[in-house]
């Protein structure tokens, strides 16, 4: 058993890290009333976290790689827990929103030495096994984030979601001196500052792009200046990483046909499984009058199917083609958003959406951990890490930006119904509540419908996409035609 604890070491933080970023879902409505904030600001609180920890990773892996992969991830726990407790005492949304980007830097000191981590530890089989518990784990965490923000909203307040992280931050650094092995010297190298720079002001200014658009609107001047500013930055990025002597991302390995095709997947999983959960469950608590504990056990489905999928995958299909995995389980992933999409209206209530999470969960399952590990097959040793790193990038990234796009959505949607932006905001913020004699329940209950639905059609189009870049893209077999010149790390 000594053998397994680093394994648990690295999942324990993994698992943390990943469950803030889904844990605030079902705190939102009471974070709202509580703090007097408007629907912009709740979906930085979502988006300030997942944006963070995305930009953020590829330049981490690098300084990691540097320092030391084990004293990094202790780092990141410290920071985490720093900012954790600085969420918890918030006194506003402001302070609430900085204090989640800092937490968010932290998860990806974590995030980004988890493979390396995995890889010092573990070798052969070990290593697939280690890399399917980690799959499982990671797949679950996202799901089962509501339910214990439900649980810990419900029972104390909203803010232990945040405050919950201290004593597990603290279990973790103990278990980081004791169970993993400890770095050796600093390694030489140098970090990637212009590069790092230039990509978290593309990503961020596309997030903040598509959110301004909600109450601006798409034809207006700054929300058009903003998208300029993303893609001039972008293709600085590109530029950079093109002809910088220590590029954090090597542009080449996009010519990698698997390797595109298995980050399109990470740039599109979260959003199409998990990027509608935020507003299904203001939906569930400010209209249908679920509480946070009942919302939050409704993605139930999601995580029972994603582990049950996970440790078939692992036993079953161990050494099968990745397009096979991958490809199959967006393809579950886009029929199961399609499916919830479908099944909810005006009348319906939290039964609506159980057909639909299970198939997603099952998608989950499938994708998660051929991700990980196709993503290190698909590359040549030496650009291991940075597969790993940009994967992870894709999938936070994903994430963020799919919460801009259906909040836009959810809002537009809710607007036409309703006939009010103001009123749209209100049911989109979890603020039904203050719409009760201006707004007939049933008008509410639509319009609250309709901007789901379009959320749940626009997530499925998305895994089918996914799906298809997967199928297109990636090689029948788990090699590439760079592993095949060298060969890939064992997994």
């Amino acid at each position: 058993m000594r053998k397994w604890w680093p394994l648990v070491t690295v999942c324990l933080g993994t698992f943390m890290l990943l469950i803030d970023v889904t844990i605030v879902n079902v705190a939102l409505p009471p974070m709202a009333t509580d703090l007097s904030t408007s629907f912009s600001s709740l979906q930085w609180v979502v988006d300030g976290y997942a944006l963070s920890l995305g930009v953020l990773l590829l330049g981490a892996g690098a300084l990691s790689d540097m320092y030391g992969h084990r004293r990094f991830y202790i780092g990141g726990l410290i920071l985490f827990a720093a900012a954790s407790l600085a969420c918890g005492l918030a006194a506003d949304s402001a302070l609430l929103v900085t204090a989640r980007v800092i937490q968010g830097a932290g998860a990806a000191a974590m995030f980004t030495t988890t493979f390396a981590l995995l890889n010092s530890s573990y070798a052969g089989r070990e290593r697939g096994v280690a890399y399917g518990v980690w799959g499982g784990v990671s797949g679950a965490a996202t799901a089962i984030g509501p339910i214990l923000g439900g649980l810990l909203t419900e029972g104390f307040s909203w803010r232990w979601i945040f405050l919950v992280n201290l004593p597990i931050c603290v279990a973790a650094v103990v278990m980081c001196l004791t169970a993993l092995r400890p770095d050796g010297a600093r390694k030489p190298g140098s970090f990637d500052l212009w590069g790092t720079v230039t990509f978290t002001v593309a990503a961020g200014t596309l997030t903040y792009a598509v959110i301004r658009a909600n109450e601006e609107g798409w034809a207006s001047i700054r929300t058009w200046g903003l998208l300029i500013v993303a893609g001039l930055a972008l293709a600085a990025f590109a530029l950079i990483e093109r002809f910088g002597k220590n590029p954090m991302f090597d542009l080449a390995l996009l010519r990698n046909r698997s390797f595109s095709g298995i980050l399109t997947a990470g740039l599109l999983v979260n959003f199409a499984a998990f990027a509608a959960f935020t507003y299904t469950s203001i939906w569930l608590q400010s209209v249908v009058g679920l509480s946070p504990l009942q919302a939050g056990l409704t993605g139930l489905p999601v995580s029972i199917c994603s582990v049950l999928a996970s440790g078939f995958a692992g036993a079953r299909l161990h050494g099968r083609s990745p397009r096979l995995i991958i490809g199959g389980g967006m393809l579950l992933i886009g029929v199961g958003s399609l499916l919830s999409g479908f099944l909810i209206d005006a009348d319906s209530s939290w039964p609506a959406l159980m057909a639909g999470y299970a198939v997603v969960g099952l998608g989950v399952g499938l994708v998660m951990p051929a991700l990980a590990s196709s993503a290190m097959g698909a590359v040549s040793h030496d650009r291991g890490g940075m597969a790993a790193g940009s994967l992870t990038t894709a999938r936070q990234l994903g994430y963020a930006i799919g919460i801009a796009i259906l909040g836009t959505v959810f809002a537009s949607r809710a607007a036409d119904q309703l006939g009010s932006t103001s009123a749209a905001h209100a049911v989109a913020g979890g603020q039904a509540a203050q719409l009760a004699g201006a707004f007939p329940e049933h008008a509410i209950r639509a319009a609250a419908a309709a901007g789901l639905d379009a959320g749940f059609y626009i997530g499925g189009a998305v895994g089918l996409l996914g799906a298809l870049a997967v199928f297109i893209l990636v090689r029948p077999t788990a090699t590439s035609a760079v592993t095949e010149k060298q060969p890939a790390m064992s997994h």
